[in-house]
C-alpha cells in the first residue's frame, strides 16, 4: 500500500480501515511509520491505539519511545496499557523502571502478565525479582503462580536464595495449581532446600504434583 493511501484510510471514519492502514505500515521503515503511529495515538477506539502501541515497539526509535511513555501516562484501556508495556519492553533495559512502576501502580491482570511475560528476556534480574515477590502476593492466583514461576529464573542469579526462600512457603498452598507451579519452580535450584522440597512434593495429595515432582528430581 502506498503511503498516500495509508494517509487517506488513517482518516477513515471507519476504524477498521483506519487498522488497516496501520497494518500496512508495517512496510515501511521508522522514519516514516512513526509519525504516523505517532498521530494516531489518541485515536477513540481502543483497538486502534493498541495496534498504535505495537508499532511504535517494533518501529523503534526516540519518537517512539517517547510517544509511548505519553501514552502510558494517558491511556485509560488496560488492554491497551498492556501493549505498551509489550512495546517498552523491546527497548531493554531503559525501561526497567517504567515497567516496575507500572507493576505497583495497575492491579489489573493483563498489564501485570505482560509485564511478568516480557521482563525475563530484559536481563534486569533485581528487577524482575521486585516484580515477583508483589505478584506472589496478587489475589489472582494466575499471576502468583505467575510470580513464582519467575522466581524459579533467577535460581542462576545473585537472588537465588532469596528467590528460593519466597517459594517455598508455597508448599502449603492450599491450590493444587500453586503447589504444582512450585514443583516445576524447584527444578533449577541447587539448594538442599529445594531439593527436600521437592521430596515433600512427592507425596502430594494431587497426581499431577507428584508426577512433576518426580520428573524435577531427575538428573538433566
Amino acid at each position: 500500500m502506498e503511503i498516500s493511501e495509508i494517509k487517506t484510510l488513517l482518516t477513515h471514519e471507519d476504524p477498521q480501515m483506519r487498522l488497516r492502514a496501520l497494518v500496512a505500515l508495517k512496510d515501511y521503515d521508522a522514519a516514516a511509520a512513526v509519525p504516523l503511529l505517532v498521530e494516531q495515538r489518541q485515536d477513540d477506539a481502543f483497538l486502534v491505539r493498541s495496534f498504535v502501541a505495537m508499532g511504535l515497539g517494533r518501529k523503534r526509535s526516540e519518537s517512539a519511545y517517547a510517544a509511548l511513555i505519553e501514552m502510558l501516562s494517558n491511556e485509560p484501556d488496560y488492554n491497551v496499557k498492556a501493549e505498551i508495556a509489550n512495546s517498552l519492553g523491546l527497548y531493554g533495559k531503559r525501561s526497567t523502571d517504567r515497567l516496575v512502576a507500572l507493576f505497583k501502580a495497575s492491579d489489573n491482570w493483563l498489564v501485570r502478565r505482560s509485564i511478568l511475560a516480557i521482563m525475563p528476556e530484559m536481563e534486569c534480574p533485581e528487577q524482575l525479582f521486585e516484580i515477583a515477590m508483589l505478584a506472589l502476593e496478587d489475589r489472582d492466583e494466575t499471576i502468583s503462580q505467575a510470580g513464582i514461576s519467575t522466581l524459579a529464573l533467577l535460581a542462576d542469579t545473585a537472588q537465588s536464595q532469596s528467590a528460593l526462600e519466597a517459594i517455598l512457603p508455597t508448599l502449603q498452598n492450599k491450590s493444587w495449581r500453586s503447589r504444582l507451579a512450585l514443583a516445576y519452580a524447584l527444578k533449577p535450584f541447587d539448594q538442599p532446600a529445594a531439593k527436600d522440597a521437592l521430596i515433600q512434593l512427592r507425596q502430594d495429595e494431587h497426581h499431577k504434583v507428584v508426577a512433576a515432582a518426580l520428573e524435577a528430581l531427575l538428573p538433566s
